[in-house]
């Protein structure tokens, strides 16, 4: 097991990449912190299913836009699991955001979640990381934050800012002990795209456009990547980005055959 002895805090933990990272990561040994925004429910079901497989897991709700929520958050799960050495902010929203048409609300909720959340996280952490000269932080981006998806402007954004940042912080966290490093997936089967995974012509297009083959990948081939940079075999790594994305960031997917080439 590669995780034993580590306690991990994963933000988002309760659905989709999240609820995946924090499955892979008790399977590895770790103490998880299965953190909701809102629904408890949600969080203890993740929980139920570390613990039935002889886990260690307990439920949490954080308002992650919030630093006093974060630093509470951090606190109880100290207090219930002991010090975090891994954190991992899978928390984000997703939704299109038409220049011109997109309101305050929306803006700012997708800013606060996305960004302010991954913020908020890293600075809950890195005082007792620093404190015991160890830690990793994994930060979820995005495939948006090396090309651009429209209407998604603002999603985008918000993705680039957090690889710029784990690229900033690398340079002030490595000397205290602390690694820092991104994931960028791209297209991922989560329950917030089953509707468009249903739908034969949106999987079409975009098989036609992923050079692998796989319009999307699945959950666990980001909860390995994730593992890879939570255990010591990342330790050489600082500020990186690990692209996941099926190819698609690589460049143009050609559907000719090399005779029409």
């Amino acid at each position: 097991m590669k995780l034993l002895k580590h306690v991990v805090i994963v933000t988002g933990g309760s659905q989709g990449i999240g609820e995946a990272i924090a499955l892979r990561f008790a399977q590895e040994g770790a103490a998880v912190a299965v953190v909701a925004s809102s629904d408890l429910g949600k969080a203890q079901g993740v929980c139920d299913r570390i613990t039935e497989s002889g886990g260690t897991a307990r439920p949490y709700v954080c308002d992650v836009r919030r630093s006093a929520s974060m630093t509470a958050l951090v606190a109880d799960v100290e207090r219930d699991l002991g010090p975090v050495t891994i954190a991992l902010s899978a928390a984000g929203m997703f939704y299109p955001t038409p220049a011109g048409a997109t309101p305050d609300d929306d803006f700012d909720r997708m800013i606060g979640v996305n960004l302010k959340g991954t913020w908020n996280l890293i600075g809950g952490v890195v005082p007792g990381m620093k404190a015991r000269g160890a830690g990793k932080i994994i930060c979820i981006a995005s495939v948006a934050a090396v090309y651009g998806v429209a209407p998604f402007s603002v999603y985008c954004a918000t993705k680039a800012a957090i690889v710029q940042m784990v690229r900033a912080l690398a340079l002030e966290l490595a000397p205290v002990g602390i690694q820092i490093n991104a994931i960028a997936p791209g297209n991922t089967a989560t329950p917030m795209n089953a509707g468009l995974r249903a739908d034969p012509r949106a999987m079409a297009a975009i098989s036609a456009s992923t050079p692998s083959g796989r319009p999307f990948s699945a959950v666990e081939d980001i909860a390995a990547i994730a593992l890879f940079l939570a255990s010591d075999d990342s330790r050489a790594m600082h500020g990186s980005c690990l692209l996941a994305d099926e190819g698609v960031s690589a460049g143009l997917a050609s559907s000719l055959s090399q005779d029409e080439a």
